[in-house]
């Protein structure tokens, strides 16, 4: 099984309530509140839409956010409100420089290989118009590092229970992880997975050598300095001109 399609949605959901929703949303809306129209902004992996249906709904991005996700449960279930495109991040299917900006949210970025990660990159670049918007947000290495191993067991609102277990090596930036989630009537779904985080060293260097300056590094939705207490890192970028 996948680890990203239903077990992903069935048991990542019920911890993103409206309120954590509400807050993202208002920092993006932020992020990008100088970003002159009418040119589109894309959710890159938006799954379900938490972020794009209400960013297209009101704001600065009102009208403008298209959502990209390559999971078709996730499509299915999308909030209305949005356009959307069942696509791959890898080959992003937009014209040159024709978008305004792009965001990815919750680490998407993280469920692929080094030489994707660069590739990645590339495409956000070549998407983006000079001077276009890039943010992303994902779980700083150094917090990973300090915590290594993770656990966890509980009981879910619709009575499933889930189960995870996680460990992280510094040496290779994987966290390596298995979930299972299984049902009140006994069905289980498990599945394991590999995220792959940098530190933010690495991360600029990756950026500024696909087209990208750094504008701005923050350490939480409070738009605070990255420390050693942060939960967040979130990071903002614009296409280089030329």
């Amino acid at each position: 099984m996948s680890f990203f399609g239903e077990l992903y949605l069935r048991s990542t959901l019920p911890f993103l309530s409206e309120a954590v929703t509400a807050r993202e949303v208002d920092y993006l809306a932020r992020a990008f509140a100088d970003v002159a129209g009418p040119a589109p902004v894309v959710d890159l992996g938006c799954g379900h839409g938490r972020h794009a249906a209400r960013l297209n709904a009101v704001g600065p991005l009102a009208g403008r956010v298209i959502g990209l996700e390559l999971d078709a449960l996730s499509l299915a279930m999308r909030r209305p409100g949005f356009p959307a495109i069942q696509g791959d991040l890898r080959a992003l299917p937009f014209r040159e420089a024709s978008l305004a900006g792009a965001y990815a949210w919750y680490s998407t970025l993280a469920a692929f290989t080094d030489g994707e990660h660069m590739h990645i990159l590339r495409e956000v670049a070549r998407v983006l118009r000079p001077g276009g918007r890039w943010v992303f947000q994902t779980v700083p290495f150094e917090r990973l590092a300090a915590s290594p191993r993770a656990a966890f067991r509980g009981t879910l609102p619709d009575g499933s229970v889930l189960e995870e277990e996680s460990c992280f090596d510094a040496s290779t930036g994987r966290d390596e992880g298995r979930r299972t989630l299984t049902s009140p009537e006994g069905r289980c779904l498990r599945a394991s997975y590999s995220l792959r985080y940098y530190p933010l060293a690495d991360w600029v260097r990756l950026l500024e050598s696909t087209g990208f300056s750094v504008v701005w590094v923050h350490g939480g939705l409070a738009g605070g300095p990255l420390d050693a207490q942060s939960t967040d890192l979130i990071v903002g970028a614009e296409r280089r001109h030329g």
